[in-house]
């Protein structure tokens, strides 16, 4: 499966524990990342910046769901079922 292009789930819904460029704490989850577009595409896609964490993620059915807005909730749901604080 490919990433659908301006999709972006997979840089807002979870958190991201390791640096990013702009965000040198990580990333909270449900929190654009800061190298996002307005178009929703990825600044440092092929640079040597992007986070290992980002480069291991590959699109998957499971996912992604069949559009957007499900992986968008798919994502949001596998974070709060998967955060070591949650009760």
């Amino acid at each position: 499966m490919e990433c659908r292009v301006g999709c972006a789930a997979c840089c807002i819904a979870p958190s991201i524990s390791s640096p990013v460029p702009g965000m040198a704490g990580g990333k909270p989850a449900g929190v654009r990342c800061t190298q996002l577009t307005d178009d929703n595409r990825c600044r440092l896609f092929g640079s040597t910046e992007r986070p290992p964490v980002c480069l291991s993620l590959r699109a998957h059915e499971e996912m992604c769901g069949t559009n957007s807005g499900e992986a968008l909730e798919r994502l949001a749901r596998w974070e709060q079922l998967t955060r070591p604080d949650k009760t």
